[in-house]
C-alpha cells in the first residue's frame, strides 16, 4: 500500500511539472489535490498497536506520540427528547446510515462546506447550559445506536445498552489543543457501581474515555477538509481518526471495551456542540453545508437513511435538507443541512 501511494504521488508530481504554469501555480491547486488523496490514503491504513498517533504528508508511516489521559469533568450526554424544542439539527433529529451488516469502518466528511462566517458553542436551558461554550467550540461525533452487548453490560441492570462515540472536540481538556478520542457508555446501567474504568454520570449511566491524541484546534471554518473515521475490529482495537490538510491524528483502545464491532450497523455523524447538550450556532444564513457518510460493511448494497433516529444530546441550528444513498465499495449516504 505504501509503495503504491508513493508511486502514485511521484507520478502526480511528475505530471504536474508538465501542466502548464497557468494551471501548476494556481493557488498551489496541485499539492492541494495530492494531500486530498493522501488523507484518503492514510486513514485506511491501520496503526502499528494500540494508542495515539500522528502522520504528517506526504509520509504514511503512523509514528506514536504521547497518549493524554483526559479528565472525566466534561462529556456528552444521551439523546433527551425535549418536547416543543425547536427541530433543529440533532438531538435526536439527524439521519443516520443504517445496514443490516456489520460496520468495520465509517468515515465522516463535508464535501460541501460554504458560508460559514462564525460559530459558537451555545448553552441549552433544558440541560443547565452544559458544555464547553464560546466562540470557535464545536463537536464532531460519529456515534453508534445504542446496543446490546452483553458482555459489556454483565453486572448491570436488565435494558442495558452500550452506546460508542468518536469524537473531535475543540478544547475538551486543555485551552487551544483539540482532543481526538473515543467516548464509550453502558446507558441504564443501574445504580450499582459502574465499572472500572467508568464514571457515573448520576442519573444510572456509565460513561468512559479513551486516552486522547491532542492537537491545535481546528477552525469551524475548515472542516469542509476534515474527515472522521471510526473503526471497530472483533479481537482488536476501535480507533478514531482525524485528518485535516497535511496531519492526521488518531487514537485507540480494546474493542472489548464494549464489544462494539459486533453490534454496529449505525452510524450518526455531524458538526455539533461542544458537549453537554450544548449546540453549535453556526451565522444566521448563508451556511450550506453536505454531510456524507461512508462505511466497510463487507457490502455494496445501498444502506438506509433513517430520519429521526440520532442518539446525541448535541445540536446545532442548522435545517435538514432531503437524504440519499449510493451503493459500491464504500456504501454511503449523503444529505443536506443550511440556514
Amino acid at each position: 500500500m505504501q509503495a503504491k501511494f508513493k508511486f502514485a504521488l511521484l507520478a502526480g508530481l511528475v505530471s504536474a511539472a508538465f501542466v502548464p504554469a497557468v494551471f501548476a501555480t494556481d493557488d498551489g491547486i496541485v499539492e492541494q489535490m495530492a494531500k486530498a488523496s493522501w488523507r484518503q490514503d492514510v486513514a485506511q491504513i491501520a496503526t502499528p498497536a494500540q494508542g495515539c498517533f500522528h502522520a504528517s504528508y506526504p509520509s504514511v508511516l503512523w509514528e506514536p506520540v504521547a497518549c493524554h489521559q483526559l479528565h472525566p469533568r466534561v462529556h456528552t450526554v444521551p439523546r433527551q427528547i425535549v418536547f416543543g424544542q425547536e427541530q433543529t439539527v440533532g438531538n435526536g433529529n439527524d439521519y443516520t446510515l443504517n445496514t443490516t451488516s456489520n460496520i468495520s469502518k465509517a468515515v465522516g466528511s463535508f464535501p460541501t462546506y460554504s458560508g460559514v462566517t462564525s460559530e459558537k458553542s451555545v448553552g441549552v436551558a433544558a440541560y443547565g447550559d452544559g458544555g464547553i461554550l464560546g466562540s470557535n467550540e464545536y463537536s464532531l461525533q460519529m456515534n453508534t445506536s445504542f446496543n446490546n452487548t452483553s458482555a459489556a453490560c454483565d453486572g448491570g441492570a436488565a435494558g442495558c445498552v452500550v452506546w460508542q462515540q468518536f469524537i473531535y472536540a475543540t478544547d475538551y481538556d486543555v485551552n487551544g489543543e483539540g482532543s481526538v478520542f473515543i467516548q464509550n457508555w453502558l446507558i441504564g446501567w443501574g445504580n450499582g457501581t459502574c465499572p472500572s474504568g467508568f464514571g457515573s454520570d448520576g442519573q444510572g449511566d456509565c460513561y468512559g474515555n479513551s486516552n486522547s491524541t491532542q492537537l491545535a484546534d481546528i477552525s469551524p471554518k475548515s472542516l469542509g477538509s476534515v474527515t472522521l473515521t471510526g473503526t471497530a475490529t472483533t479481537g482488536g482495537n476501535d480507533t478514531s481518526v482525524v485528518t485535516y490538510d497535511g496531519d492526521a491524528y488518531s487514537t485507540s483502545q480494546s474493542d472489548s471495551t464494549l464489544d462494539i464491532a459486533s453490534v454496529w450497523n449505525q452510524v450518526e455523524y455531524n458538526v455539533v456542540g461542544d458537549a453537554g447538550g450544548s449546540e453549535a450556532k453556526f451565522n444566521t444564513s448563508g451556511v450550506n453545508i453536505k454531510v456524507n457518510i461512508a462505511v466497510n460493511d463487507g457490502s455494496t448494497s445501498a444502506p438506509t437513511c433513517e430520519a429521526d433516529t440520532g442518539t446525541t444530546g448535541e445540536s446545532n441550528n442548522l435545517t435538514l435538507g432531503s437524504c440519499t444513498t449510493a451503493s459500491g465499495s464504500t456504501p454511503s449516504i449523503s444529505f443536506t443541512e443550511s440556514n
